[in-house]
């Protein structure tokens, strides 16, 4: 699981560490990673588009990003299969099975 940890990192280093994670995780296993993800429209979750932002300024090359981007680095690294499940509040998850 990774809880706010990947909106630190550019996305060279975000790909890395999921990678990590996939060589990690057992077969048929599955990594969560939650955080104030935007919306793929990036019209919703002002929360997140703030967050993004506050990352920029926080951190050297930080953002937030969309499940969709999150999904598609999770496939980059190995994982067959991804799913987006809304949580309570501005925090989602993006489930990547491998």
């Amino acid at each position: 699981m990774m809880g706010h940890i990947l909106h630190d990192w550019n996305l060279e280093e975000k790909k890395l560490l999921l990678g990590k994670a996939f060589e990690a995780v057992p077969e048929s296993g599955a990594l969560i990673v939650y955080e104030t993800i935007i919306d793929d429209e990036r019209s919703k979750n002002a929360f997140g588009l703030l967050m993004s932002l506050n990352m920029l300024i926080e951190t050297h090359s930080g953002f937030d990003y969309t499940a969709a981007d999150c999904a598609g680095w999770m496939k980059e690294a190995g994982f067959r299969e991804t799913r987006t499940e809304h949580l309570l509040g501005p925090d989602s998850m993006v489930i990547g099975i491998k």
